[in-house]
Parts: structure tokens; sequence; C-alpha cells
């Protein structure tokens, strides 16, 4: 994750409601509004690391993270680079990039869980393409029992947002167990660290994955190199944090994508 300023109307309010994309009107008809297709790549973090994947990351948010590191698919201000697509488009393109062989297919924001993805899962999955999205928790969805693979990512104080653990609960209420459900939290300081220790504590049940924060130095790019020594400083803390509390249900990983190609996008 990046740490950089995000335009908002008050740090740790949301802008509007869940469903209205952060004041960016709906898309009709079924539709999909899609900021980017990309792929084959890896996946760079979670539960499904390493695993060939392709990306579909869909426009508007609910929540205005601190750090965002995906604004181009949050911000309203880009709104007219959101292309609004039908489930069979997507997964043509899909299949087009996969060259046909079934693969992993990344569901990606913002906030995806605001896009109706249920009738391209299905799709999809006739097809033999497996299914992972990851959410902040905040909108539950009946078609998360149809994911193969679902990442809940409650957002840390550091983030400016509050997360709505009865929405969490309405989240994992929806995905049943049917697909893989984990919990995926991004720690900058100690005081995510507590918080990931609380959210752990209240879902047990779930696996836990441990992101250490990316920060950028200078101007905020998305082609920005990352500062990889940074970085590695903060792995070796989170790291020793977990082994020195006996968290060992915890699980750290880095975010490779980042390691590999630093802050640019579509890799």
């Amino acid at each position: 994750m990046v740490r950089r300023a995000l335009r908002r109307d008050q740090r740790g309010a949301r802008l509007g409601n869940a469903e209205d994309l952060g004041g960016v009107p709906p898309v009709t008809g079924g539709a999909i509004r899609v900021s980017e297709i990309f792929g084959p790549t890896i996946q760079g973090e979670g539960t499904l690391i390493g695993e060939p994947t392709v990306f579909v990351r869909t426009g508007g948010c609910d929540y205005r993270c601190g750090w965002c590191d995906t604004l181009h698919a949050v911000d309203p201000t880009f709104r007219d680079t959101w292309r609004p697509m039908t489930a069979e488009a997507i997964l043509a393109r899909v299949r087009d990039l996969s060259g046909g062989r079934p693969l992993v297919v990344s569901l990606s924001g913002g906030n995806p869980a605001i896009q109706p993805l249920g009738e391209l899962i299905a799709l999809g999955r006739g097809e033999g393409y497996r299914f992972a999205l990851e959410t902040q928790g905040s909108i539950p969805r009946d078609w998360f029992a149809a994911l193969d693979t679902l990442v809940l990512s409650p957002k840390p104080p550091s983030s400016g947002m509050a997360p709505d653990w009865q929405a969490f609960e309405a989240c994992l209420a929806a995905a049943g167990a049917a697909p893989r459900t984990v919990m995926k939290i991004v720690v900058f300081d100690a005081a995510d660290y507590r918080f990931a220790r609380e959210a752990a504590a209240r879902h047990p049940q779930l696996a836990v994955f441990l992101q250490p924060g990316n920060l950028v130095t200078g101007k905020a790019s998305p082609d920005e190199a990352a500062d990889l020594e940074a970085l590695a400083a903060r792995m070796r803390w989170l790291v020793e944090t977990v082994i020195a509390d006996g968290w060992f249900a915890a699980r750290v990983l880095p975010q490779l994508h980042v390691l590999l190609w630093g802050n640019r996008r579509g890799v």
C-alpha cells in the first residue's frame, strides 16, 4: 500500500452511501464499471501470492483510505477512464489475455463489491476460471458464495477509516462456507498491529495475512519506484513483532509485485 494524501471531505469520514461509488452515478443495465483489466501476471499478496492471475479492477469505492495505492480506481476524478462493460465482454477480454486457458481471476478495485459481478463469476466458472475477490467487507453480496476465494481486508487506523463490523459480519454470512475466506490487514505501525490482533480475535476462524505498508518518497506517482529499503525495514519490524508476541497463527507476507516492479500499474 502507498501512503499518500487523498482528497476527502473529512479524514476518517466516508463520502456518501456505499452504493453511490463516492459520488459517481451508478451504471445501469447490469453493466460493470471497469478501471482496467490486465495480466496474466502473478498475484502479489495474500493467500494466493505467486498464483498466475488476470486482474479485473473495477472503478469506485465507498472508502477513502489515506494511503490508497489505486486512486485511479477510487477517486471520482478518474471516472472518465472507467468503462461500463458487460459480463460477457469482460470474460471475452479475460479469455483473450489468458489464451483461453482457465486461471485465477482477481476482482479488485476500489471496492469491487459495489459492482454487479455475479453474472461474470457464473459465466467464468462455467469455463473453468477461478475467482478471487478482495474487499474491506463493507457491502455484502449474495454472489460472494460463488467465489473461490474471498479476502476481507478491514482497514486499520492508519487508513483514516473505521471498519463497519456489522457489515463485515454480513459479508461473512453472505459467503457462507463456499469460498475460502481469509482476512488480510495492512500494518504501518504499532496502532495498526494492535488493530490486527483485535480483528483476528473477533474472527479466530479466519486465516490472517499481515502485509507491511508500502511508503513512497517524493511525488506520489503510480509509476514511482518503491522505497525497498524502508519496506524491508518495516517487514523486518513486523516479523519481529509477530514472533516476539507469540502470534504464530499470523502469516506475514510482502507485496511481491512491489518488490519486483515498484508501484507500476498493470503488472
